[in-house]
């Protein structure tokens, strides 16, 4: 093995990650790798069933990999003898573990992207590309599980060429989507990056994914075998003399290669007798397939010597060449022939960026460049923003020198325990981790965190101390007292990482990714690491699923509450995903992504950072609540002067009116999808978001107004134009008088301010008193460019209301009702969930009062929440409840019992289709995620375990039943089936569950009859 390349040389590394659908071979794959370029980490024997990165038992056990691990790795490239480091992270394909998935692509530059040949394009395909397209990472196709189109689909050779150009095709298709310019406008408030950039970066035209390119891999991870067509364009090239440049490309496509001219030429169309074949079926597979089949007779071994061994001068041993096992013999001949490890390692090197070039075009999307904050900065913030600018280009730059400011990201933290650490340093001397790793934590501790980071400019040293940013820090702005977005820490010590082992170095320089030990107390999941303070954060990563699945834990014992409570805070640490709160009740709530990621954590809080017996729940699904209203129905729910609530504080100085609206679907979306910018976006400062401000900010107000304009295409064809063009101009004033968001200041709920143009300004007198209504300044709507901040100024409060209030402090009533409406959009009125796609019409008033009684901000806020609560019940309350896409795939005859099972827990199948070549049957459906537990246990009792599905977060879906109806008229109980084999509402069932948890008013009927059971039959 040749020396490691200097570390200082960015040029001669690569970081890439591994990204694909569950079971499609990520984990063999990287055995192969690691057994080839790992210094000894594993036997070359052992690669493809040793799973050498699903180092954890439970990984093991379950055979599917739960954390994303590292390795580093060395390639000596044939073709011109340089040696490269190349760092490896291979990453889970189960959606529950998406949040892995996101802290290996945030590290990384490229990614192979792998496919079962047999299997296809699947959900956590998509997923895949879309993360690494969002990533801005260069990927490449590795198409695996060649040998299944051999033995278990028995496909001919042109059969199995069809078959991976659908699977090149569609998977091009679904990038090409990706790229362009009406999806890549929708993630750019994301990157809050110009569309000049993205030019930039996507100049390459065609095919992402094309084997002439040679970022395709055709292979067989498990047996380890595996080419590019520019292998075979070699073997053919020495055995005709032909050009290699020229057969080259002939090995895919519409080509076949002409042996007499010695040419590659284009296949004819009228399909004649003396059709040619393309070149990859001639060439490659038909060869390929003839090994494969005769290697798989008994006594193949000299057939193998004789017409491939000795023809390509393979060394193979002659003991697994004559081995009694035809397959032992067969893979040894192919790995010999076409090394799997070989051709993926020279695609990394000649076909992805190594960080220099990657950070580039990778920082826009890393650290979003601030013109607008640049622009406005004068005195010591211009200098601030002069230096941290300065920083931002030398990531950009990859920057190694020694004056260049160490810039690290922290994509996660992870659990190692003690005893896995290194016991020795790098001259040999002991190490007492637990004085160096954890400063003030107890000697007993038997979990260290260490820091899953690359460094992206200058050089990390161990002993260094940075500062630990979080994603809302501002340099301009510095920080308060508390050091709640900046903190100092120092590093103890940095490792390489070889999977499960750890070697310790002294320093790291761009480019590379480390393990850092030091940063337990100061990093909770993922933080920007610098030597300056200086610098930008960079941006939030993005998960695939948010945690919906939640439970609650406790001690068996109650003695063990503080050993749960220790053992919780680890977890939340340990896991990027993972979510822990203290209900109302007091109860430690856990919110997972998904029934495996849930027995994950509740396995390592029992056995690893807590070690007490736990009690677990029933699984808490979330849902929301919202008001009828979609389709059609939402023009209903906007007339004018309809629904109006009135609540009036006790002492008669204060009366609100409340009326409750339908947000259209797409702008609530969009909303949800929004909310780390919104956050940054109201709580920034004005001059930084002024309304030709951002990049980002104009883009989020575009993608608002054009999900209106969605909305009502929809419903085009159903509504006359004059009324669509008046509900239109509707909609779009409401978002100039947006006031806040709701719930958490960032949900989707609006909090609308009066409409001073079409108001009187007085409500119904009070005892001979008029009120006078008030109006304050949109404040979200100022801040996305909806409305002038002179506008917003103008309509803050109106003159009659501002003789009355100059005596009240009206910032405090205003943050009154902003506060009684986060209440209210916090806790619906229908089982306290959260409120989603509401707005809601504030219309307040003060009134005259000789006395002295002064407008106590409490009534204020009691006043509008509960407004808006009724305001919601006069508007027909639906519970939205989560859906999964459900992804099934099972075998044709027990397609019945599985259709049954779907039906049964409420599932709404989309699409079912048979797998060309295959016995097995693909249902695609959205199921609740409610039903989604006994779905799981039913699948399995009624298919043996011969079905198998994988679930993703898909939408919100709204409950079309009043949970709070009654049947009162015989029509209504008819309608219904009361005392019928029908089953009762079940949005009621639904909330009396979610009632009965949180302790609310259940209405039951405990007993039905109370007179004792007669017999049929009287005995005489």
């Amino acid at each position: 093995m040749p020396p490691p390349p200097p570390a200082a040389d960015p040029r001669l590394v690569r970081n890439t990650c591994i990204l694909a659908h569950v079971d499609h071979g990520k984990t063999s794959l990287a055995d192969h790798l690691v057994a080839s370029g790992g210094d000894g980490l594993l036997h070359p024997k052992l690669a493809g069933s040793a799973r050498f990165m699903d180092h954890l038992p439970e990984e093991q056990r379950r055979a599917i990999t739960m954390k994303s691990s590292s390795v580093s790795l060395r390639h000596a490239h044939a073709p011109t003898g340089t040696s490269y480091r190349v760092h490896l992270i291979d990453s889970p394909g189960h959606a529950d573990f998406c949040s892995e998935v996101s802290a290996a692509a945030r590290l990384s530059d490229s990614a192979l992207v792998v496919v079962d040949a047999a299997k296809g394009v699947r959900v956590q395909t998509h997923a895949a590309l879309r993360q690494a397209f969002l990533e801005r990472l260069r990927p490449c196709l590795v198409l695996n599980k060649l040998d299944r189109l051999v033995t278990d689909l028995l496909l001919s050779p042109e059969e199995a060429y069809a078959r991976l150009r659908l699977i090149v095709d569609e998977v091009n298709s679904i990038y090409s989507a990706l790229r362009s310019r009406s999806y890549f406008s929708s993630l750019l408030l994301q990157d809050g990056a110009g569309g000049g950039e993205v030019e930039e970066e996507e100049e390459d035209e065609g095919d992402a994914f094309d084997p002439h390119k040679g970022n395709v891999v055709f292979a067989c991870a498990r047996d380890g075998w595996g080419f590019r067509i520019h292998r075979f364009a070699d073997l053919y090239a020495q055995k005709t003399g032909a050009s290699k440049a020229k057969l080259l490309g002939g090995f895919w496509g519409p080509y076949y290669i002409d042996k007499g001219k010695k040419a590659v030429l284009p296949l004819r169309k009228d399909g004649g007798a003396d059709q040619q074949q393309p070149a990859f079926v001639q060439n490659v597979l038909k060869p390929l397939w003839k090994v494969y089949q005769r290697g798989l007779m008994p006594d193949s071994g000299e057939w193998m010597q004789n017409n491939v061994v000795s023809v390509f001068n393979l060394k193979v041993s002659p003991r697994e060449l004559h081995s009694n096992e035809p397959k032992v013999a067969l893979n040894a001949v192919l790995r010999s022939w076409l090394p799997l490890a070989d051709s993926v390692m020279e695609m990394l090197v000649e076909c992805t960026p190594d960080p220099v070039a990657a950070q580039a075009f990778r920082v826009p999307r890393l650290v979003p460049e601030r013109r607008d904050v640049a622009a406005a900065a004068t005195g010591c913030c211009a200098s601030i923003v002069a230096e941290a600018e300065r920083v931002r280009s030398c990531v950009a730059a990859c920057n190694v020198s020694a004056s260049a400011p160490v810039v690290v990201f922290v994509s996660k933290m992870f659990a190692v325990p003690y005893t896995m650490l290194p016991s020795k340093g790098l001259n040999g001397e002991l190490l007492n981790h637990h004085n160096q790793g954890h400063g003030e934590s107890e000697p007993d501790e038997e979990e260290c965190f260490l820091g899953f980071a690359r460094v992206f400019s200058g050089v990390l040293r161990a002993g260094q101390k940075v500062f630990v940013l979080s994603p809302l820090y501002d340099p301009v702005k510095g920080d308060d007292a508390s050091g709640k977005h900046v903190k100092e820490a120092e590093v103890h010590c940095l490792y390489e990482m070889l999977g499960q082992d750890l070697k310790p170095v002294d320093s790291v320089a761009a480019g590379n990714i480390v393990a850092i030990q030091g940063l337990g107390e100061h990093v909770l999941k993922s933080a920007t690491l610098s030597s300056t303070k200086d610098c930008w954060p960079f941006s939030s990563m993005t998960f695939q699923v948010s945690p919906m699945l939640k439970v609650a834990v406790e001690p068996f014992n109650p003695a063990d509450l503080g050993a749960l409570l220790k053992g919780l805070k680890l977890l939340n640490q340990a896991d990027p995903l993972v979510v822990y709160t203290v209900s109302e009740r007091g109860e430690h709530v856990l919110a997972a992504a998904g029934e495996v990621h849930l027995e994950r954590c509740i396995k390592d809080l029992q056995e690893r950072f807590a070690k007490v017996h736990l009690e677990v729940s029933k699984p808490l699904v979330s849902f929301k609540e919202t008001i009828e209203g979609e389709g059609v129905r939402l023009m209903g729910s906007m007339k004018a002067q309809q629904g109006f609530v009135e609540r009036t504080t006790p002492n008669g100085r204060f009366t609100v009116r409340v009326k409750a609206i339908r947000l259209p679907n797409a702008l609530t979306k969009v909303l949800e999808e929004s909310e780390e910018l919104l956050g940054q976006i109201i709580e920034g400062d004005s001059s930084q978001f002024a309304q030709d401000g951002g990049n980002s900010t104009a883009t989020l107000r575009h993608r608002l107004t054009s999900a209106i304009d969605d909305e009502l295409e929809e419903i085009s064809e159903q509504v006359v134009k004059e009324k669509l063009e008046r509900y239109r101009k509707t909609l779009l004033g409401y978002l100039q008088r947006v006031g806040a968001l709701g719930p958490s200041h960032v949900g989707p709920n609006f909090l609308l301010l009066p409409d001073l143009k079409s108001s009187s300004g007085v409500t119904a007198s009070q005892n001979g008193r008029g009120g006078i209504l008030l109006s304050g300044r949109p404040h979200v709507s100022e801040r996305l460019g909806f409305v002038s901040a002179s506008d917003a100024e103008t309509a803050a409060v109106n003159s009659e209301a501002q003789t009355l209030t100059y005596s009240l402090d009206y910032e405090a009533l205003r943050n009154s009702i902003v506060s009684g409406f986060q209440f209210a959009t916090n806790a619906g009125p229908i089982c306290d969930e959260p409120m989603r796609g509401v707005g809601f019409v504030v219309e307040p008033y003060i009134f005259v009062n000789d006395s002295e009684d002064k407008i106590f901000t409490g009534q204020v806020i009691t006043a509008v929440k509960e407004a808006c609560r009724e305001a919601v019940l006069q508007s027909q309350p639906r519970l939205m409840e989560p859906m999964y896409f459900c992804d099934l795939t099972t075998p044709t005859q027990l397609s019945n019992p599985a259709f049954a099972v779907l039906g049964d827990c409420r599932a709404k199948v989309l699409k079912k289709e048979m797998q060309e070549g295959t016995s097995l049957f693909t249902v695609h459906a959205h199921l609740p995620v409610a039903e989604s537990f006994e779905f799981a246990e039913k699948l399995r009792k009624q298919t043996a375990g011969a079905a198998s599905a994988i679930l993703a977060f898909s939408h919100w879906e709204a409950i079309p039943l009043d949970p709070f109806f009654t049947q009162k008229t015989q029509e209504e109980i008819e309608e219904s089936g009361y005392h019928s084999s029908i089953g009762p509402n079940l949005a009621k069932k639904l909330m009396n569950s979610v009632r009965r948890r949180k302790g609310l008013h259940v209405e039951d009927k405990v007993v039905e009859h109370g007179t004792k059971q007669r017999t049929r039959a009287r005995k005489v």
